[in-house]
């Protein structure tokens, strides 16, 4: 059974993500008067220039082949060909190929595109239409590289895997001759500054410079570092250099004047070149490889090398482990296999940081360099971290992977930290068999809690690096350490063992406090510091949640059918998120004991992190480079929260893309389900309970000093309007000018007020005297509850027989004061509207006996009410005395 509406947790984005294994595509936009970088990431095109990134629209699968002109961007899936205007939009869609595309090429107002079945086919762009389709043999010619050499019109140069080339008219569908080659496949053609020429890369790693309109071969250079992958001209400065990528990360500069290689730049990628490019008239070469790192490098040194001037990069492999650093959320500490330790903002990538890699002597593997280092750590399996401090010494600590010895890292400086943390016994040699497993950092970061193999914690000084004792005689635990965590106060410190033992230890004292056995052999735990809530993930499968001030569990969950790789609290403890190896995510509410989310991924999510800050779950995924981002729909929409059933399908969530994605909205037309209604709370919980309004105190709080406010807030004198002078004066006639004096206005209208307006019932009145019928009081009260202060005066005034009422209103008004207080609802309105009317009527209700009879049953109902409340009031204020003083 699937439940209907959307999940708890919405894809956003991905971060790390920065470069794939797809050539970057440079293009110039001539009215913005720059250069746009494309680059294919996923089923994403991020569009770069100088200062920023925009990720395009996202395509249904991994874009394998990428292209552009002056106006639009060409990206492949598969046998789909998509055009994208305004570096986002799709505008064309361009199918009619049977097999995968791996070659584009713009032309002009066409596009080519050649599948893998050696088919070329060529497109109008604006009709989306088939011009043209040419298909080669491939036993005799496999086209495996296309260029459109400078100033053939209509012609095309074809490279095929047999090594030899073809030069075609496209607009006559004739091939105009035939390169015989070289004996080895083409893998790449780069169109050279000079008309004719056009540089050949080929498999066995020479790059052949051609002269095509003589069929004359200019130079000839060799790279023993495997086939050519990409070649670029430089054209900035009149420097004639050639650079040519390897499928090893290396970049030759090769000296075009003096036909030698100039110098190289080794590990510019840790995996193949995928696409490099001269920015044209600028010192700047742009390079992009599968290794998930986009460079800019500047020749402004001697020599000719390069710098790195620029550059986004990720892990170059899977990350194993992420957590969250510090409290605003912004920033996820992400330890990857390839043994760096990174950071990625979640506000914008130019805050992201690269901790480097760990390493056993940092000055060695500098001047061996990446490849050659014989002194890099393993990957790191688990850390943990603390902001408090860190401006101060290293605030990170670290375990590897089949590796004794924990490292640190400081986060201010970017880089590994200056301490290695290992047992004094093992200071001299390395034991083979014997290694880290569980690493934790108290709250205050002064101290690191390292969990070993066999069985052994140590406590770590993080400022100087000294060992300060273990638990346990000699171990803590007989078999491995499986986690270890210390409370937020340095009380306690809980261990895990593989035997299927907890045992609570005094920080300070070391000694054992608690032990007690599980059901099971735990695999991990997770502590909560604020709720001390501890989360135990066992190898069966199972997740127990711990109270570590009772000692006892308070859940025990199960629905998981793979190994738990990793779990996460929401900030306020009440959610426990896992995620296992059967690719599911699951949300467990703790006060309820339920499972209130599922939802399935391609790929099993090997860690889990939720933001400090409750927005975001970030998650890692096998065999995926990125750090996904899910947003926490609850805050910003009505999600049901209620258990879901026992036979409940989860359904499949695609990850996050590199753009963020925002929620569909939910047609008009479906009705919601019982389970997503909103929940109106009902105005009394119960008849037992004394219940106030919603109203705001302005309207019932100052209704005794209404008087008091009006007197202070009266003008102190009305405002004259400005008499209007006549455009002419009128004067008397006679022989002396005189004026005409100003007549005296007689106020004609009587300043008696007519009492026959007041004398005419109000709605109130009208709706208290059908009350005293029928005893229904909800329409008088309704009414007097949507007044103002003043209105609500003027209503009470008007009860007494000199104001237009009677006795009988008045005492209907009482009875109605009665109903509330009988139904204990609207508890504070019934003693403001008391009160006034008591303040305005006094004297006629002393003189009428059976006001006087009403007003005595209100004073009976009034004392009980107060007595019941005062008893709880004092019954409660006792107990958080005692709470407050007690020494528990």
């Amino acid at each position: 059974m699937a439940r209907e509406g959307a999940g708890l947790f919405a894809a956003f984005r991905v971060l790390g993500r920065f470069s794939g294994h797809v050539p970057h595509v440079l293009r110039y936009h001539g009215r913005h008067r720059e250069f746009y970088l494309a680059v294919a990431v996923g089923r994403s095109v991020h569009t770069y220039n100088v200062s920023t990134r925009r990720p395009g629209n996202t395509l249904p699968q991994d874009i394998t082949c990428l292209a552009a002109d002056r106006m639009l961007i060409f990206a492949s899936y598969d046998n789909i060909l998509h055009a994208f205007a305004r570096n986002k939009e799709v505008v064309h869609t361009y199918e009619g190929h049977k097999a995968k595309i791996h070659l584009l090429q713009p032309f002009g107002d066409h596009v080519i595109s050649v599948d893998v079945d050696n088919v070329l086919v060529v497109w109008n762009i604006q009709s989306e239409e088939e011009y043209l389709q040419i298909d080669f043999d491939k036993a005799t010619f496999a086209v495996s590289a296309l260029l459109h050499p400078s100033t053939y019109l209509n012609k095309i140069l074809l490279g095929s895997e047999q090594g030899t080339l073809q030069l075609w008219n496209i607009r006559s569908n004739k091939l105009l001759y035939s390169f015989p080659g070289w004996g080895s496949a083409v893998t790449t053609l780069e169109q050279a500054p000079a008309v004719d020429v056009v540089a050949i890369g080929l498999v066995s790693g020479h790059i052949i410079v051609h002269n095509i309109k003589f069929d004359e071969t200019l130079m000839k250079f060799q790279q023993d570092w495997g086939p050519i992958t990409a070649i670029s001209f430089r054209t900035a400065d009149g420097h004639p250099v050639m650079a040519a990528g390897s499928p090893v990360g290396h970049i030759a500069l090769w000296d075009l004047e003096e036909k030698k290689l100039m110098c190289q730049m080794q590990d510019a990628h840790s995996t193949a070149i995928a696409g490099m490019t001269f920015v044209p008239g600028e010192p700047l070469l742009i390079t992009n490889g599968a290794d998930n790192a986009l460079r800019v490098w500047i020749f402004d040194g001697p020599g000719g090398t390069g710098r790195v001037l620029r550059s986004r990069m990720g892990h170059s492999a899977p990350p194993t482990k992420i957590r969250y650093h510090g409290q605003n959320g912004e920033q996820i500490l992400s330890a990857g296999q390839d043994g760096t330790l990174q950071s990625f903002s979640t506000v914008h990538e130019k805050f992201n940081k690269s901790l480097g890699r760990g390493s056993i002597n940092k000055k060695k593997s500098k001047k061996k360099g990446l490849k050659l280092d014989t002194m890099a750590l393993p990957p790191i399996t688990a850390f943990a971290s603390e902001v408090a401090h860190q401006s101060d010494w290293d605030g990170i600590v670290a375990c590897h992977q089949g590796y004794i010895t924990c490292t640190t890292w400081n986060y201010q400086k970017t880089s590994m930290g200056a301490h290695k943390l290992r047992p004094e016994e093992f200071s001299k040699h390395k034991p083979i068999d014997i290694y880290a497993t569980a690493v934790d950092i108290t709250s205050c970061g002064n101290f690191a809690v390292i969990g070993m193999s066999t069985g052994q914690v140590d406590v770590y000084n993080m400022q100087s690096g000294i060992h300060r004792g273990h638990y346990g005689k000699e171990t803590a635990h007989e078999g491995a350490i499986r986690g270890v965590a210390v409370d937020g106060l340095n009380q306690l410190v809980i261990t895990a063992g593989s035997e299927g033992l907890i045992k609570f230890w005094k920080f300070k004292m070391k000694d054992l406090v608690y032990s007690t056995e599980l059901s099971s052999s735990p695999s991990g735990i997770l502590l909560h510091r604020d709720s001390g809530i501890l989360g135990i993930a066992f190898d069966d499968f199972t997740i127990s949640v711990l109270d570590i001030e009772t000692r006892k569990i308070v859940r025990t969950f199960s629905g998981h059918h793979g190994r738990i790789n990793d779990m996460t609290f929401s900030p306020d403890g009440r959610w426990l998120i896992t995620s296992s190896m059967d690719c599911s995510i699951k949300t467990w509410d703790l006060p309820s004991g339920c499972l209130i989310d599922c939802f399935l991924v391609d790929s099993a999510a090997v860690s889990l992190t939720m933001s400090p800050t409750g927005d975001f779950l970030a998650s890692a995924h096998v065999d995926d480079l990125g750090i996904y981002l899910w947003s926490n729909r609850s805050l910003y929409s009505l999600v049901s929260l209620r258990p879901l059933p026992a036979d409940y399908e989860p359904s499949l969530v695609t990850l996050p893309s590199t753009c963020p994605m925002q929620d569909v909205d939910v047609s008009d037309d479906e009705e919601p389900c019982d389970e997503m209604i909103e929940y109106v709370s009902p105005e009394q919980l119960g008849e037992q309970l004394v219940t106030l309004s919603l109203l705001p105190e302005s309207r019932w709080k100052n209704l005794l000093n209404l008087d008091i406010i009006k007197k202070k807030n009266k003008p102190r004198e009305p405002p004259k309007v400005p008499k209007s002078a006549p455009f002419f004066i009128p004067t008397l006639p006679g022989l002396i000018p005189r004026y005409i004096p100003p007549e005296e206005e007689n106020d004609t209208q009587s300043k008696v007020v007519n009492l026959g307006i007041l004398a005419q019932k109000s709605d109130f009145c009208i709706h208290l005297e059908e009350a005293l019928s029928t005893n229904e009081y909800k329409a008088p009260l309704d009414l007097l509850k949507s007044l103002g202060p003043s209105n609500i005066e003027v209503e009470l005034r008007g009860l007494a027989p000199e104001g237009g009422g009677s006795v009988e209103v008045m005492l209907s008004f009482l009875r109605m004061i009665g109903m509330m207080l009988n139904k204990k609802h609207n508890f504070e309105l019934a003693q403001a509207y008391l009160a006034l009317f008591l303040k305005l009527h006094l004297k006629i209700l002393s003189s009428e006996p059976k006001l006087l009879e009403e007003l005595s049953k209100l004073s009976m109902q009034l004392e009980e009410t107060w007595v019941h409340l005062r008893a709880l009031f004092n019954q409660s204020l006792c107990v958080l005395t005692y709470m407050k003083s007690a020494l528990l």
